[in-house]
């Protein structure tokens, strides 16, 4: 680990593409992304590429709409690591348990990107930073955090810092 990420960690948030209109036919759990979905993924990738924000690590909810982005996004960014999927981000998620998450995360990653849902994302950012902000599909938010332990962020919300947040130039909301 480098000396800059010493005491910093950077948490990146995305919402999951566009995905099917829901219906009876499809359990929402399995609702597959559409095709302005499929785009918005590897563009969202390509963007953390350019930004040199590509991750250390990948959180995923097990919906088949969050799996398929990060999986979109993973490799139109280069990650090279594996994706783990946490069914705490999907059903009845709230802010807290993303929270949850991510204070286990292993201390030698530094960018975590988190994909999952509204209006969950939502109120993690709002938890998180006293500020609200719109998590159209596919769009990304970035944190810097003043920690050296992914649990302190439990306790250390005064040390994190919103950075910004882009949306797909790919419109499907």
């Amino acid at each position: 680990m480098s000396a800059l990420y010493d005491d910093k960690k950077i948490i990146l948030i995305l919402r999951h593409a566009k995905s099917g209109l829901k219906n009876g036919d499809v359990p929402d759990h399995d609702r597959p992304l559409n095709k302005h979905g499929k785009k918005q993924g590897p563009e969202m990738g390509i963007l953390l590429k350019e930004l040199r924000l590509i991750p250390d690590y990948i959180i995923s909810s097990t919906a088949k709409r969050a799996v398929d982005t990060s999986k979109a996004v993973a490799e139109s960014c280069e990650y090279s690591g594996k994706i783990s999927y946490g069914s705490l981000l999907y059903h009845q998620a709230t802010a807290e348990k993303y929270i949850k998450v991510l204070s286990v995360v292993p201390d030698n990653y530094t960018k975590v990107l988190i994909v999952g849902h509204n209006p969950t994302l939502e109120n993690l950012i709002e938890n998180l930073t006293n500020r609200v902000v719109l998590m159209k599909t596919c769009s990304l938010a970035r944190m810097d955090v003043e920690i050296k332990s992914w649990k302190d962020i439990v306790y250390e919300r005064n040390k994190i810092n919103f950075v910004n947040i882009w949306h797909p130039t790919v419109k499907g909301e």
